[in-house]
């Protein structure tokens, strides 16, 4: 997706050669014309799969899955990281490890918004070591749901998330693959 390409390449920020902040569009300021166009590319990329539901992970997932829920006329669910009043009973959790945050974090979705009738498209903003998408994979194969795919909007193609998920069955779908981050620079597999 040449747009978001251009837009890592212009307001990216490589902290080093695992760290790309793109705080400027994607995951604190939110740039709603590229949520839109990305939402729309992964409807195209998924439109035949028979989605009924989109899973994503708070907070930096949410714009990208609320614009391909949009698109695909679908319900949007994010999984929680942190305890909340409401969100007490009936949960289906994972433990997911972040590295930019390097912290370990439960995440969870209620029983009540996942059945095995759904077919499910997982969205994200980044894939690395692949720990988040495990995560929710998790989840949702703990509802009886089963995995459409994975949209990913930046992917960290020097790790090893997307080899691990693809060995595991899963299709990946990334919108911007990144083949390294070195001397300031982003490089893209294609």
């Amino acid at each position: 997706m040449e747009q978001l390409k251009q837009k890592i390449r212009n307001e990216g920020i490589v902290l080093s050669d695992r760290v790309l902040k793109v705080d400027a569009f994607l995951n604190h300021q939110i740039d709603p014309l590229l949520m839109q166009q990305i939402g729309q590319e992964f409807a195209r990329r998924y439109r035949d799969e028979g989605i009924t539901k989109i899973v994503t992970i708070e907070a930096s997932g949410i714009a990208p899955a609320i614009m391909a829920g949009l698109e695909l006329g679908v319900p949007v669910i994010f999984a929680r990281k942190h305890q909340s009043l409401t969100l007490t009973d009936h949960l289906l959790t994972a433990s997911v490890y972040s590295f930019t945050k390097q912290v370990e974090s439960t995440i969870a979705i209620s029983t009540n918004h996942l059945s095995p009738a759904d077919r499910v498209l997982v969205i994200d903003d980044f894939l690395a070591n692949g720990k988040a998408a495990k995560g929710l994979i998790s989840i949702i194969q703990q509802a009886g749901a089963s995995v459409a795919g994975l949209g990913i909007v930046i992917e960290k193609s020097f790790q090893a998330g997307r080899r691990e998920l693809e060995e595991a069955g899963f299709r990946v779908e990334s919108l911007a693959r990144v083949a390294a981050l070195s001397d300031g620079q982003v490089v893209f597999v294609d």
